[in-house]
């Protein structure tokens, strides 16, 4: 039994991507603070107060302040998904990530999987979103949320009934923001992939890759 487990654990440490560590920064390294251009500055100044308590030099941040025109406008969509819709934590963090589910962004896996346990999802549930398959025992607006998002990516289109599950539990209003979220966090995803930002860690689960 012990050799069959190690064997699993070497072939998922192959299978896995590798990621960056700090040391290895390379695309968007950090910059230093004297390094900032005015218009930088005054950004990452407005993100390190709450409610996002956040550093301009973590990702996705230190690629968002190469661009000081962009970053305050992609801030404040972010700061809207993520504290004011019309959605509780537990679904918003579910859209969140089944969209990194999509891209194997293990950075926004790593990131909102404890945020997705707070918010009350059943670890279970996410299990089985790590591992490309439809969960079984979602909540009923989970199942709702999980079909509108997965139409969308898998299928390109929303069927009627789909649309009507959505609509019923969440109306046009939370439809809309959960559309926003999974389009916001496609970006958040292809940035870090781009940047080549992997879990700084091993505390979460990583996002095994899928066969396609």
């Amino acid at each position: 039994m012990k050799k069959l487990f190690a064997a699993g654990c070497l072939a998922a440490l192959i299978a896995m991507p590798q990621v960056s560590r700090a040391e290895d920064i390379a695309r968007f390294a950090p910059l230093k603070a004297e390094e900032l251009n005015p218009a930088q500055k005054a950004w990452a100044d407005m993100i390190a107060v709450p409610p996002r308590n956040a550093k301009f030099t973590s990702p996705p941040y230190r690629a968002y302040i190469r661009n000081p025109d962009l970053a305050p406008r992609l801030s404040a969509l972010s700061d809207y998904l993520r504290w004011n819709t019309s959605l509780p934590p537990r679904l918003s963090e579910l859209a969140i990530l089944i969209t990194a589910r999509q891209w194997t962004a293990q950075y926004e896996w790593f990131a909102h999987y404890p945020l997705a346990l707070k918010g009350g999802l059943d670890p279970a549930v996410l299990s089985d979103i790590a591992a490309g398959k439809r969960p079984a025992n979602m909540k009923d607006d989970e199942a709702a949320l999980y079909d509108l998002v997965m139409a969308l990516y898998r299928d390109k289109k929303v069927t009627d009934s789909v649309y009507k599950a959505a609509l019923d539990k969440f109306g046009e209003r939370g439809m809309m923001d959960i559309i926003g979220i999974v389009g916001y966090y496609d970006l958040v995803s292809m940035t870090l992939i781009t940047m080549q930002a992997g879990a700084p860690n091993d505390s979460v689960p990583p996002l095994p890759v899928l066969s396609k």
